[in-house]
């Protein structure tokens, strides 16, 4: 059971769907951001990618909800599916990823630590692999993001589902409906 009273059946909107519900008013803006931040159109880094992102960001701050979400989200937006979430999660040096995905999933891991530990080096390296501006700024700002997501989702307690289908069923629902059907 939740820190507090949601409201409402956790086991039927386990994670940050709890939250939500119990919040619609904050709902709205933040099913907004992870819309544009991981759906919305991009010139280059693909929702699949996004997604990589957001789940490697949640891996790393140990929130298994949001972790195993955005793993199920990436692997049904990517070409290599699961395999290549399961690799980057656990060694992202030598995962079969382009070197500039690489670069940024770096950068995405300093977020993660500290927004002071992205470094002019590791954004040097994300250009030297063809990394753009727009794909750093955007990876900074999911893996931010998901650093307040995850401390939600974590923070308030919230039912997390041990069931991988579970994930899977909601991934098939998100790439069919989006963020803001949630």
């Amino acid at each position: 059971m939740a820190h507090i009273d949601l409201g409402l059946d956790e086991k039927a909107h386990p994670g940050i769907r709890g939250p939500l519900r119990f919040r619609p008013d904050t709902a709205k803006p933040l099913g907004e951001l992870a819309e544009v931040l991981l759906r919305a159109p991009h010139p280059t880094l693909t929702p699949g990618e996004r997604e990589l992102i957001a789940a490697y960001v949640s891996g790393l701050n140990d929130c298994d909800f949001c972790c195993s979400s955005h793993a199920a989200f990436a692997a049904a937006q990517l070409p290599a599916g699961m395999p290549l979430v399961d690799q980057v999660r656990a060694d992202v040096g030598t995962a079969p990823v382009d070197a500039r995905l690489r670069a940024l999933l770096h950068i995405a891991a300093a977020v993660r630590r500290s927004g002071r530990e992205v470094t002019t080096e590791l954004v040097e390296a994300a250009r030297a692999e063809g990394a753009t501006d727009l794909e750093i700024h955007d990876t900074v700002l999911i893996a931010a993001a998901f650093c307040m997501f995850n401390r939600y989702v974590d923070g308030l307690g919230t039912w997390t589902p041990r069931d991988p289908e579970a994930y899977a069923r909601a991934a098939d629902h998100l790439v069919a409906n989006g963020y803001l059907a949630i």
